[in-house]
């Protein structure tokens, strides 16, 4: 069993099962994958893929070896590019969900850059669930993420305190600053994030702990959308405070109070556990930790 005969295998899987588009994707023939994949279930004497008519299902025991995979292509590809950059600073691929890329991660990169000048980062912002999958297919080397991870084999570290903001338009029959009562707060047309996003999570967790639950009658990705929405009086959003406080700033909306829901959250740093860790992504994630200690709380732009 050999490096070849991994990549191989997760080429197969990447391509839908089709050994002849992973043949093409690494320039080999079909007959090479297939005999590849072959020679790993004498080796391992176990059944990887069933063989149903012409086509190739992945079984139990296939998902298992991927996952392996996937882990051991992550450490050599790590290996690979340490030692050929050895001399060099290593780039940075860091993830971070929606409401952190947005409003913290700008901050947390210049200021690194200016500890760190020379370096690179390179980002991805979105939903934390596809944050979990780029760090398992090594595109990313760790993530911020609002709520929490949901993957047993990473690493989750706690940073920061933040908590979500019920907002309703102007002209609803919602005062500024009201607290109102959790049947009043279920009986609204509600406005929310898409399932996934650290955001959803916290609500859904909040209001099933209270013993009910909502369906939305807008989703979205983008907290801007939610926004305008509320302000054109199509319902309320339950949005992260620091995304709202330019509209509440400015009037365009209102907060409430729902009496006893708290919407308190973390923010964490995720990583995968066998994931080395380079001192340049260690200086980072501490920059992080303790961003609010050793810089001023960042001036947020009003626009939404």
């Amino acid at each position: 069993m050999t490096i070849r005969h991994l990549k191989l295998f997760l080429a197969v899987c990447n391509c839908d099962f089709n050994t002849t588009r992973a043949a093409n994707e690494l320039h080999t023939t079909q007959p090479a994958v297939s005999l590849a994949i072959r020679e790993l279930e004498q080796y391992y004497g176990v059944i990887l893929f069933d063989r149903i008519g012409r086509r190739l299902k992945i079984t139990e025991a296939g998902q298992r070896f991927q996952e392996y995979a996937f882990h051991i292509i992550a450490l050599f590809d790590d290996m690979e590019k340490g030692m050929r950059d050895w001399d060099s600073f290593r780039i940075l691929r860091v993830g971070a969900s929606i409401t952190i890329g947005s409003q913290f991660l700008p901050n947390y990169v210049k200021a690194f850059y200016n500890r760190y000048p020379g370096t690179e980062v390179r980002a991805v912002i979105g939903p934390s669930n596809y944050l979990e999958q780029k760090i398992l297919s090594n595109e990313l080397d760790f993530a911020l993420i609002e709520g929490i991870t949901h993957i047993p084999s990473f690493i989750s570290e706690e940073y920061m305190e933040d908590h979500l903001t019920v907002i309703c338009p102007v002209n609803s029959s919602f005062r500024q600053g009201q607290e109102i009562t959790v049947d009043e707060f279920r009986r609204q047309n509600f406005l929310l994030r898409e399932r996934g996003s650290g955001t959803r999570e916290v609500f859904e967790r909040v209001i099933e702990q209270a013993g009910f639950i909502v369906t939305p009658i807008w989703e979205a990705m983008s907290t801007t959308a939610l926004v305008n929405a509320v302000i054109n009086g199509l319902g309320i959003s339950v949005l992260p405070h620091r995304m709202v406080v330019g509209p509440l700033k400015r009037g365009l909306v209102t907060s409430v109070r729902v009496k006893g829901l708290n919407f308190q959250r973390k923010f964490h740093i995720i990583y995968h556990k066998e994931k080395y860790l380079t001192s340049s992504a260690k200086a980072f994630m501490e920059l992080c930790r303790n961003y609010e200690v050793d810089y001023p709380i960042p001036s947020y732009n009003d626009l939404y």
